[in-house]
């Protein structure tokens, strides 16, 4: 059976059995998902995973992309300091598709979204040359304001939940043809920090982001829009992610580990490590700057954003 033997509706109807839908007003069946949140203020966040650009099929199985889809939009949320809620997927396949391959991927989507509590509650379908996700997420901020990438404050502690650098170990074992392991599988299956966004946000956090272009990179893009120059550990990283190379650690996305800046000596979340430090708010002509200390680690005392993964780069 493939995905032209089901049509489109008695596609949508097998996903969404399997999915579970959440009890009405929310949910399938509409033209839009009504959802309700106790603080009355929603987190939106959408991503988009191309077939041969963000997965292929010979190195992960349809679950473990359902898995990571939903995994990448959620740490976005998360990020924020909010709750995921609730997701939607916009979902793009050849008609040939094997039906199981869309089973795979909605089995891995409800199961990474009960991970936080949320649910699948709509979304979209269409036929294409190649399998493409539109994911988004929304989230729920619980009365808190949001932290965002502009709050960080000379002094503070740069900390780190989850990991990085694990990822892109990862994909370079599977381009050399390495098919297993504990960093293929943190390539093939992220396993973001959920729960310290909200955490962090409790615990006076200034400043958030997911990393999921390379720590430098994306803490390049909290300092400018902070407007501070941030040092980066590089002993610090080696001693939380052992045994990764430092061009991993410090530039290596999709692992979806949450860096931000809270007040020097502030109780961390259980957890949470600290990383680096914001040095000094930087000049205007220099829009903020990472720089990077360490054994065997040459300062970068240059301005702009550190270069991690970038689309349409040549």
């Amino acid at each position: 059976m493939s995905v032209s033997d089901a049509g489109e509706f008695g596609l949508i109807a097998r996903v969404v059995s399997r999915l579970g839908s959440p009890a009405p007003p929310a949910g399938p069946g509409d033209d839009a998902a009504v959802v309700p949140t106790p603080s009355g203020s929603v987190i939106v966040t959408t991503d988009l995973l191309v077939e041969g650009r963000h997965f292929r099929f010979d190195w992960s199985s349809p679950y473990d992309i359902g898995r990571k889809a939903a995994a990448q939009s959620l740490a976005d949320v998360a990020a924020m300091g909010a709750i995921p809620t609730a997701l939607l997927l916009g979902l793009a396949c050849p008609p040939s598709t094997p039906i199981e391959v869309v089973d795979g991927i909605a089995d891995g989507l409800r199961d990474e979204c009960a991970l936080v509590g949320a649910v699948v509650v709509g979304g979209d379908m269409v036929s294409a040359s190649e399998v493409c996700l539109a994911v988004t997420a929304l989230g729920d901020l619980a009365g808190r304001a949001p932290l965002t990438r502009a709050g960080a404050r000379p002094g503070e502690s740069i900390v780190l939940a989850g990991t990085v650098g694990r990822s892109a170990a990862g994909l370079d074992l599977l381009l050399s043809g390495v098919r297993d392991g504990p960093l293929v599988d943190a390539h093939r299956r992220p396993s973001p920090p959920y729960r310290a966004g909200p955490a962090l946000a409790r615990a006076g956090a200034s400043a958030l982001m997911d990393v999921s272009d390379g720590l430098l990179a994306d803490l390049g893009h909290l300092a400018t829009a902070s407007g501070v120059v941030c040092e980066v550990d590089a002993d610090a990283l080696r001693a939380l992610v052992p045994g990764v190379a430092v061009r991993h650690l410090l530039t290596g996305g999709e692992d979806h580990g949450l860096v931000g800046t809270m007040p020097a000596g502030a109780d961390l979340p259980e957890s949470v490590a600290v990383i680096g430090r914001v040095l000094a708010a930087a000049p205007p002509e220099r829009r903020g700057g990472v720089r990077v200390v360490g054994e065997g680690v040459p300062p970068d005392p240059g301005g702009g954003v550190p270069r991690g993964w970038e689309h349409f780069r040549a």
